[in-house]
């Protein structure tokens, strides 16, 4: 196998990715700190800046001082070098944030989804909105990251099923890209959802562990190894479709909410389950918060509700056996750590496995805090290209 050779133009990029890297996670840095931290010597070490400053990568944002001898300069990425976008987009509701390189979020959009429009002008105008609303053009962003529900295709990156939004289909990715003239990923929600918890939220290094997702719809992603696992097809972690005892099976992928795991633990069954408990409640939602609130009826319910959780949980956890499982959702966050603990004691009654099952860390919109994440991800990778010679 040929080895690409050492030159220094290769080198150099080399060099200069590292200082990237080490700047957006521990800077600001002085000249000196970022030669001891990547074994550069003060006059390589300066000759590097140099570059990034004059490429407008890099910026003085202070200066420290020192014993002896003058103060030193401390170096930063500049913030602008590159923008992003995250988008959660729900049947009814699309969340959009702008964030710039660091990771800080500039700028914020909500819009409703007319479910008749056209996805391409919806997603063109959220865009262009979004960067309007902190001094952008749409030319000035380089990646957006759009979690939805449904499967996407893990190799072409193109919807493969989406029953919650039906006018989104396969070749959109590519035609939305070119419209806005910049990369463009559609990824899962709830996948989504586990990389913010992962990077933010209870998920902080672990390796395997399983995200529950339950709300209006239930969904699930699985973290192996420390990485996210998303199956042949994308459809890893379709738990809405999972067949369970009580309920009947779909009789079609397009209606998962007519039969199914769906049918047992989301929020129209967790209603239905209140009623019978005789739990008064506007929502599913709070059918849990009041069932919290105590009463014999409410431990009844709680109990029946952590268990039918607890047959979704077991079944997964039995094949893949992770650390910890996140419950997330709006269901899932309201229950908190007491519904936690009622489906991680029904687990280890009915199977061999005992994970840790903790509430999410991250309640507020998750999924869009994920597409930020991957987002701004995405916009470093390009960002360190361009070191490249």
């Amino acid at each position: 196998m040929s080895r690409r050779p050492a030159t220094p133009s290769l080198l150099r990029s080399m060099n200069d990715r590292a200082a990237l890297e080490l700047l957006l996670e521990h800077g600001p840095l002085t000249r000196v700190d970022l030669g001891k931290q990547t074994g550069l010597s003060k006059v390589t070490a300066s000759q590097l800046l140099a570059r990034l400053e004059e490429r407008d990568l890099v910026e003085v944002v202070g200066t420290q001082s020192a014993a002896r001898g003058p103060s030193a300069e401390l170096y930063a990425v500049r913030p602008g070098c590159a923008h992003s976008i995250g988008v959660e987009l729900n049947p009814d509701r699309a969340k959009v944030a702008v964030a710039d390189v660091t990771g800080t979020v500039v700028a914020r959009v909500e819009r409703t989804v007319d479910a008749a429009s056209d996805p391409n002008h919806f997603v063109h105008d959220l865009v262009v909105s979004a960067a309007e609303e902190c001094g952008l053009k749409v030319a000035d962003v380089s990646e957006v990251v759009i979690g939805m529900p449904g499967v996407v295709d893990p190799v072409s990156g193109d919807i493969e099923l989406s029953y919650d939004l039906p006018g989104w289909h396969r070749g959109l990715r590519t035609t939305l890209a070119t419209d806005l003239g910049c990369d463009l990923t559609f990824e899962n929600d709830v996948n989504l959802a586990a990389e913010a918890e992962r990077a933010e939220g209870a998920g902080q290094d672990v390796d395997d562990m399983v995200l529950l997702w339950v709300g209006r719809g239930v969904g699930l992603a699985v973290v192996l190894s420390g990485h996210l696992h998303r199956g042949a097809t994308g459809a890893a972690g379709e738990i809405g479709y999972l067949p369970a005892p009580g309920v009947e099976v779909p009789a079609s992928v397009r209606v998962p909410d007519k039969g199914g795991f769906q049918a047992l633990v989301g929020a129209a069954a967790v209603v239905d389950l209140a009623r019978a408990h005789r739990i008064v409640a506007d929502d599913a939602a709070g059918a849990i918060r009041a069932a919290l609130a105590g009463g014999t009826a409410a431990e009844a319910f709680l109990h029946e509700f952590a268990g039918r959780l607890a047959l979704g949980v077991a079944s997964v956890c039995t094949v893949v056996d992770p650390a910890l499982v996140v419950m997330a959702g709006e269901l899932g966050s309201a229950g908190g750590g007491k519904l936690c603990d009622l489906v991680a004691d029904a687990v280890q009654r009915i199977a061999p496995v005992h994970p840790r099952v903790v509430p999410t860390m991250i309640p507020d919109a998750p999924v869009l805090r994920g597409a930020v994440l991957a987002s701004v991800e995405k916009a470093r990778e390009a960002l360190f290209s361009v070191t490249q010679p």
